[in-house]
């Protein structure tokens, strides 16, 4: 394993770490279930099936998965609006996100909020606007701090967020406060469609928060993103307050489906990059040259995911539009019904929640 670039660290994650045959196979399943879903949505959305924003996980499937082998489903986790993979480790079943995907009434979120605005009980989204996540996450840390309990928040977020005002302010706060908060930038080199070089004075992101201490790992391999992760939840579980993470990953395809993301970069190098660089080949490579596996083991679990995302691709594409009676429901949390104009003016729609 790489060793890490630290800030203000006295101690670094380990280098030689263990890596059990068990483990190996979780995660490259749940690394290839990801890649499977994404390209399956990428396939609905070209077929239209798919409406609005869509923006897909290929090339960091390593960050999601090595984040969560490394803290618990107990633990509250924040990200922006590139959802998908965290949806499903944050426990929603391909069925429930392919059909939120699809707008489909059986949909994590009922059908209402689509690629961006995915939801389980500890997974809080799925956010549109750039940055917001961190200062909500840090709201989650001060609930797990009020509260005593030995939970941590996660908020990720990604280079181009980074320069936003909002990530300062919550740094400060957070260090302040000594909260129990793992910041973590996926820093997949283009923001949306600028090379961090261009929008970034100082592309050292782990270092952004000054006085808070930080770590920089490949979040191309899975291991270096799970011990760093690991590093990171000890130190904010202890009482040292935030510490921040950055992840040098990079995303295959553009910002968002329908992105013409060769106008900012080559496909050469996005070539090289799926060459030498992908998270799945990475792990692949190295349980196959531990003798921890075999190709024809690996080909079983990888038809297997297909299945299963196919599956759910067809109960989504089955599956019914919520009604427009149900448009009203769920505005407010415990509320009266409320009457909610319709379409048009002359109708009402009562909501039932």
């Amino acid at each position: 394993m790489q060793k890490c670039e630290v800030h203000k660290l006295d101690e670094a994650p380990a280098t030689q770490v263990v890596l059990t045959r068990e483990e190996g196979l979780q995660y490259y399943h749940t690394m290839q279930t990801i890649r499977f879903l994404e390209l399956k949505s990428r396939q609905l959305f070209n077929q239209k099936i798919i409406r609005g924003a869509c923006h897909l996980y290929n090339g960091q499937e390593a960050c999601a998965v090595g984040i969560e082998a490394a803290i618990n489903l107990t633990d509250h986790l924040i990200t922006a609006y590139r959802t998908h993979g965290f949806a499903y480790t944050r426990g929603g079943s391909l069925q429930e996100i392919m059909a939120e995907l699809a707008g489909r009434s059986a949909g994590i979120s009922k059908g209402r909020g689509g690629s961006m605005h995915m939801y389980t009980k500890t997974f809080y989204g799925g956010n549109g606007v750039v940055g917001s996540q961190v200062s909500m996450g840090a709201g989650l840390a001060l609930a797990c701090k009020y509260q005593g309990k030995s939970e941590l928040s996660v908020s990720i977020y990604g280079d181009g967020a980074a320069n936003q005002r909002q990530v300062f302010e919550t740094f400060n706060m957070a260090a302040l406060w000594k909260l129990p908060i793992i910041f973590i930038c996926e820093n997949n080199r283009f923001a949306k469609g600028t090379p961090m070089e261009k929008a970034s004075a100082s592309t050292d992101f782990y270092k952004r928060g000054d006085f808070i201490p930080g770590l920089r790992v490949d979040g191309m391999d899975i291991l270096c993103v799970r011990e760093a992760t690991r590093f990171a939840a000890d130190h904010c579980r202890s009482g040292k307050g935030p510490i921040i993470l950055e992840l040098q990953t990079y995303r295959f395809l553009g910002h968002f489906e329908g992105d013409p993301h060769l106008s900012y970069r080559t496909q050469d190098e996005v070539d090289k990059v799926q060459r030498e660089s992908d998270p799945i080949s990475i792990l692949r490579d190295h349980m196959l040259s531990s003798n921890m596996t075999s190709v024809e083991e690996l080909q079983e679990v990888d038809e297997g995911i297909n299945k299963d995302v196919e599956e759910a691709a067809e109960f989504a594409v089955s599956n019914p539009e919520p009604p427009l009676e149900d448009l009203c429901n769920h505005i407010y949390y415990n509320n009266p019904p409320l009457e909610v104009r319709g379409k048009n003016p002359w109708t009402k729609l009562k909501s039932v929640s």
